[in-house]
């Protein structure tokens, strides 16, 4: 459990408390995407949240869990930006586009956290030695794209297809775009997911569209 006080002795806010947690997961991305996994220290990364490492320790266990932090935080970040622009939509193929559309764009808007996910997600490990995180697709993003597709073709907006199969290639392309990126910055993600958008319309839609 953690002490009713702060470093400081004075008694614990919440809400500065919690303030302070998200600006060290912030520190600890642009310094995972400055410097790479194996470098990103503690040390370091209290640095860059102009803070004492004995606070970073206060507010974590230690790296392993910060760096948990950092990528459970983006993803919901990238959530919360996802979720209304899928809801906006009132077709299947609206939502399959904005869901293509969304993800791309929030990375694209925020490069630090895409390299400090694909750092993280594709390095650290649980204690037994296996990735702590799914570097692939997780089931959470197949089951909303299934759902999707599977609405579709209900409606009769989607041809008869494998919706697991089209699941997975949706998400892949995706990694595969923002992959590009990483590699390349001169790369226009914009430009990718308009392609992608037009790509997975062409495959998707009803026959008789």
């Amino acid at each position: 459990m953690r002490p009713e006080s702060s470093p400081s002795g004075r008694k614990r806010n919440p809400i500065i408390e919690e303030a302070r947690r998200r600006q060290i997961v912030d520190a600890a991305i642009e310094t995972v995407a400055e410097v790479g996994y194996a470098q990103a220290s503690l040390a370091r990364i209290a640095q860059r949240a102009q803070t004492s490492k004995s606070v970073v320790s206060y507010h974590f266990a230690g790296k392993d869990e910060l760096l948990e932090q950092v990528v459970t935080q983006i993803y919901a970040d990238s959530w919360a930006f996802i979720e209304p622009r899928l809801a906006a939509q009132s077709s299947a193929a609206g939502k399959l586009a904005a869901y293509i559309e969304s993800n791309i764009a929030y990375m694209h808007a925020r490069r630090a956290h895409l390299l400090a996910v694909v750092a993280v997600v594709g390095n650290h490990r649980s204690a037994d030695g296996r990735l702590r995180f799914e570097p692939s697709a997780d089931e959470s993003v197949l089951t909303l794209l299934g759902e999707i597709l599977r609405t579709g073709q209900r409606d009769g907006e989607f041809r008869d297809f494998d919706p697991r199969l089209v699941a997975v290639t949706v998400s892949q392309a995706i990694i595969g775009v923002l992959g590009a990126w990483v590699a390349d910055p001169t790369v226009d993600p914009t430009s990718y997911a308009a392609e992608l958008v037009t790509l997975f319309d062409r495959a998707t839609r009803s026959q008789g569209d």
